[in-house]
């Protein structure tokens, strides 16, 4: 990843730390840079990415930097002594050797800490503390969530298809009109439309409380029931439709073969049926999971604190904190999740593309 804040903003004080060999505290040049530069960079409003970057690493660096911009002015040299004098940190060889990392041009941090690790400044690679451990469990639940509705998506979705496939024109055609109509339909509007059934004063628990299941309306938004629910919904014909382009091209003739042969139904269905349509279930389950796992707006409107997956992360570290390593951090790993998931399918149908078999 990209480490440019210090080189664009303080170019001196990157030069000055450049040389340094980390040990004491740097020359009277750092500081005498940094003590000019933070204030020029207050003064231009240049100084907020920096101070984000910095307190993203390690607590206090925002308030620290911005408190020696402001006092600027009134320091002194040698500025050695007036930089302490203002704030004891700065006396610190650590802020100093944080400042020499950051320099840029490249960093592992956000890698890192998108898998709750952090480098100490001695350069060794250790976990967070576990109140700041956050990633590996979110990825986890990520990978749950997603294998979950992945599964209940091919096994809701495979009679369907099936029962789609096996009927005649025009039947065929009106059924997988029935699956695209869903389909093209706004994700956002089905999630709004789920946000409604699951409200407490909704039909959903106006039916549990009619049939007695429970004694008062429960709280269904906000829980993950909801989130797997609604996703399972949206997806649900992403997974139908692959299967039924495999079973529709199945020969009939495979199964009268069999039936000659003396099979009966349900050797027919386990030994020919379910092998010549298993790359419309790899197909659909693959589709299914690549979209799950990258799902932001039904979990986001649906799911409470512990339910939101890697995208509502992503989204939050672009839209609110504006930072875009952590974001492309999470992206990356996400990636590479979605990745291995296709190469296991790769392996399962034998190294032939899914797509090429549906």
């Amino acid at each position: 990843m990209t480490d440019r804040e210090v080189a664009e903003t303080m170019p001196r004080l990157r030069a000055a730390l450049a040389g340094w060999d980390g040990q004491g505290l740097p020359p009277e040049a750092a500081f005498a840079a940094l003590a000019e530069e933070a204030g020029a960079a207050l003064e231009e409003r240049r100084i907020g990415a920096l101070a984000q970057r910095l307190n993203f690493e390690q607590s206090g660096m925002r308030a620290l930097l911005l408190r020696t911009a402001r006092a600027s002015d009134r320091l002194t040299a040698p500025y050695a002594e007036s930089l302490p004098a203002l704030d004891p940190r700065w006396a610190d060889p650590q802020v100093w050797k944080l400042l020499q990392r950051a320099g840029g041009p490249f960093t592992s941090l956000y890698l890192l800490r998108a898998l709750d690790l952090t480098r100490t400044p001695d350069g060794e690679v250790r976990p967070v503390e576990p109140d700041r451990a956050l990633f590996i469990t979110l990825f986890l639940r990520t990978l749950w969530v997603s294998v979950i509705v992945t599964a209940a998506c091919v096994l809701l979705g495979w009679p369907v298809a099936a029962a789609i496939a096996s009927l005649r024109p025009p039947w065929s055609s009106i059924g997988l009109l029935l699956v695209l109509v869903p389909f093209w339909s706004s994700v956002l509007v089905r999630s709004t439309a789920w946000f409604a059934l699951l409200q407490r004063e909704g039909p959903i628990n106006d039916a549990l409380v009619f049939l007695g299941l429970v004694e008062a309306p429960v709280q269904l938004v906000g829980t993950r029931i909801a989130v797997l629910l609604s996703t399972v919904h949206v997806l649900l014909p992403v997974a139908i439709l692959p299967m039924v382009g495999v079973m529709a091209r199945l020969d009939p003739r495979h199964l009268q073969a069999a039936a000659s042969l003396g099979a009966g139904p349900w050797l027919r269905f386990r030994r020919v049926w379910l092998p010549l349509s298993l790359p419309g279930v790899l197909a659909g389950g693959a589709m299914t999971f690549l979209l799950a796992v990258g799902f932001y707006i039904t979990p986001a409107l649906l799911g409470g604190e512990r339910d939101q997956m890697v995208a509502w992360f992503i989204a939050q570290f672009l839209n609110r904190d504006v930072n875009w390593g952590m974001a492309a951090a999470l992206s990356v790993y996400l990636l590479a999740m979605a990745g291995a998931v296709v190469a296991l399918l790769r392996v399962l149908t034998g190294g032939t593309p899914v797509g090429a078999r549906v």
